[in-house]
């Protein structure tokens, strides 16, 4: 038990880099309120320790091989959504902060946290709060606070695209994988793969570049300005 009576997190630390996955494990090792119960390489490993040891939180690197940290968090938050996920890496831009929160991570640090505010993120989630550090918080809201792009879609999809076949060739156009795709549209990525090849044999359309071109060209989709 802590001195305010908690019991320590249980916490499965997650990085494939053998050296930092250590140097966290050391760190959190001489932090109050913290029981480091496990280590995996990458989230393949860190699934199946999850499956095993029920850890309170998930420190998660992102970008490793095999199975990446949003993968991996998807995965955790999906079979054990109990065990929350706070990401620990060194990528602090759009392009990896969001796919993760749409993962289910609910904290969102960088390597240079200390270590009072990765017990504050741990703790913090654990009471169902979200642990992110001030920057990312200020991203967040930097984001939010920006317009929203309205494409103009028109009023029947061309080339007889179904409703469905037009949402997956506009997250195409945004640039998001099958995975991330199937995460929006609450459907498999067996699902997506399927409207894809269905979109692609009604427009004559041979790979995603092509798809992007057509979806601006249609007026489904707008180029990314600057």
């Amino acid at each position: 038990m802590t001195e305010e009576g908690q019991r320590p997190a249980r916490v499965v630390v997650v990085d494939d880099q053998t050296v930092v996955r250590e140097g966290i494990v050391m760190l959190l090792g001489l932090l109050p309120g913290i029981e480091v119960v496990g280590s995996a390489g990458d989230g393949n490993e860190a699934v199946q320790l999850v499956d095993e040891l029920a850890p309170d939180v998930v420190l998660m690197d992102l970008r490793m091989p095999r199975c990446d940290g949003v993968e991996a968090t998807r995965r955790i938050r999906a079979e054990h959504p109990e065990t929350q996920v706070v990401v620990l890496t060194t990528y602090a831009d759009d392009e990896s902060l969001f796919p993760a929160l749409r993962a289910g991570a609910r904290g969102y640090l960088t390597k240079d946290a200390g270590g009072d505010e990765i017990v504050r993120a741990v703790r913090s989630v654990l009471s169902g709060d979200a642990g992110l550090s001030p920057s990312i918080q200020r991203r967040l809201l930097e984001r939010l606070s920006a317009p929203e792009p309205q494409p103009a879609t028109p009023a029947e999809a061309p080339d007889g695209l179904t409703t469905r076949e037009t949402e997956v060739l506009v997250l195409i156009a945004e640039g998001l994988s099958n995975q991330e795709i199937a995460h929006t549209l609450h459907v498999s990525t067996a699902t997506v793969k399927t409207h894809i090849n269905n979109l692609f044999a009604k427009t004559g359309l041979k790979d995603r570049a092509q798809a992007v071109r057509y979806a601006y060209a249609k007026g489904l989709a707008r180029p990314p300005t600057g």
